[in-house]
């Protein structure tokens, strides 16, 4: 199916709920296709193709909303998809606050922002890669004995986005990724653990044999994890996991979290959250980014802007909702944050901020989700490794890591300049001072 047939069946969809008694309305129409590739004990064990389609409509009728979908994109069931809309709405309590974003407020200046890059991967080479992926796990290092496997994918998709404010928006986007979870051994004792690349682009990925080497080298790393004892010490979250404490960030200063007074953030609008070396910013126009577009779910028009300026909270991620039952604007955050920078503050990497560790704890892995974004108390399972005289002595393992966010917030010492570049938040190794470590 065109584009132009896409546009075609979304827009004949907005006039015939118009017709029938909406007063505003938006219509998202999406498409896809891709594969998935696994190998598994050095054969090929599963290949998938996929082909998917939805259509989903809100109406709003007297500051009610109804909303329905569907995957069948023939006229008739897509007007009885409406017609259960409508139906809803009769249903639905009226809020004030529904409604479509204002319309001076829709996107006017279109952006490539090259989402798409298609390749001509095929799902004969992506068995050759898997394989070879897999394959360099367990040459990695002779501990490595088994695998839960090596995964190699592709996908493309369409979307459009139509409001009865006239506007119309389109994303075509791809996306590639390689994966690997190695399981090594060693008197008795099993670990896993795993490496991966997600790219919009296939010539952007890691190499595959890379990402399986380093997932084996990663899964014989953990053997022998001993215990702490329970201490306060410094503790540094690798790239991987250092984007989860921003995440929690995140979600404290989302609209939801705001208006139903559910954030320990609330009313922190201009107050120092961060040490003043912390900036974040957001960028939802950075090229082939994962959470970039030129719109938000709403159609309104996105800009780059500060969300932590010397460690000072600048802004909120609100929707037309969000904002309207806070009595502020919309940020263009409908449907989530949008490509979340954390800047580095040293010039330096995991490595080096190790060498300049007396003693602390390194942390690789978290496990459970202790954390209360209401009061911001976090605890989490732990693994990582024991650092003494700027070195990794050992590997550790069933630990916790407890605080409070703000607190940890505050007590930043360093952030580095080595983020990973898969996802939607960007941020290098975190070094944070006197959190409590909870073991034996």
């Amino acid at each position: 199916m065109s584009q132009t047939e896409h546009i075609d069946i979304a827009s004949n969809a907005l006039a015939y709920a118009m017709k029938n008694g909406a007063e505003e309305a938006s219509i998202k129409l999406s498409t896809g296709n891709g594969f998935s590739v696994v190998s598994q004990n050095q054969a090929i064990d599963l290949v998938e193709q996929f082909n998917d389609q939805s259509f989903s409509i809100s109406v709003y009728i007297g500051k009610a909303i109804g909303s329905a979908s569907t995957n069948d994109f023939s006229e008739e069931q897509i007007q009885t998809t409406i017609d259960k809309a409508m139906n809803l709405s009769k249903l639905t309590k009226k809020d004030d606050c529904n409604g479509l974003a204002e319309k001076e407020l829709m996107a006017t200046e279109i952006r490539d922002l090259e989402l798409h890059q298609p390749s001509d991967l095929s799902i004969n080479i992506a068995k050759e890669m898997a394989l070879e992926c897999e394959a360099a796990a367990f040459d990695a290092n002779d501990l490595v004995v088994n695998s839960e496997g090596a995964t190699v994918g592709s996908y493309e998709g369409h979307s459009v986005y139509l409001n009865s404010h006239d506007f119309i928006g389109e994303t075509q986007s791809t996306g590639h990724n390689i994966s690997c979870v190695a399981i090594a051994e060693k008197e008795g004792q099993m670990e896993m653990d795993y490496d991966y690349s997600s790219t919009r682009g296939l010539d952007d990925l890691e190499d595959h044999v890379n990402i399986g080497r380093s997932a084996g080298n990663r899964a014989a790393s953990n053997l022998g994890a001993k215990k702490l004892k329970t201490q306060k010490a410094p503790v540094l979250f690798s790239p991987r996991i250092s984007k989860s404490l921003f995440s929690h960030f995140l979600n404290a200063i989302s609209g939801t979290s705001l208006y139903r007074k559910s954030s320990f953030l609330l009313d922190k609008i201009d107050e120092k959250i961060f040490p003043s070396f912390v900036q974040i910013h957001e960028n939802p126009h950075l090229k082939r980014g994962f959470a970039s577009t030129y719109f938000d779910a709403e159609g309104v028009q996105t800009n780059p802007r500060e969300l932590i300026q010397d460690g000072c909270l600048r802004g909120y991620l609100l929707s037309s909702y969000s904002a309207r039952r806070l009595g502020l604007k919309t940020t263009a955050n409908a449907g989530g944050h949008h490509n979340i920078k954390v800047e580095k503050s040293v010039d330096e990497g995991l490595d080096e901020i190790i060498k300049g560790m007396q003693s602390g704890f390194l942390v690789t892995g978290l496990i459970g989700s202790g954390v209360n974004i209401v009061n911001g108390d976090y605890s989490r399972g732990a693994n990582g490794f024991w650092i003494e005289n700027g070195e990794i002595v050992y590997p550790v393992n069933e630990v916790t890591v407890a605080g409070n966010l703000s607190e940890m917030f505050s007590k930043i010492q360093k952030i580095g300049n080595d983020p990973e570049t898969d996802g939607s938040v960007f941020c290098g190794s975190v070094l944070i001072d006197d959190l409590m470590i909870a073991g034996e």
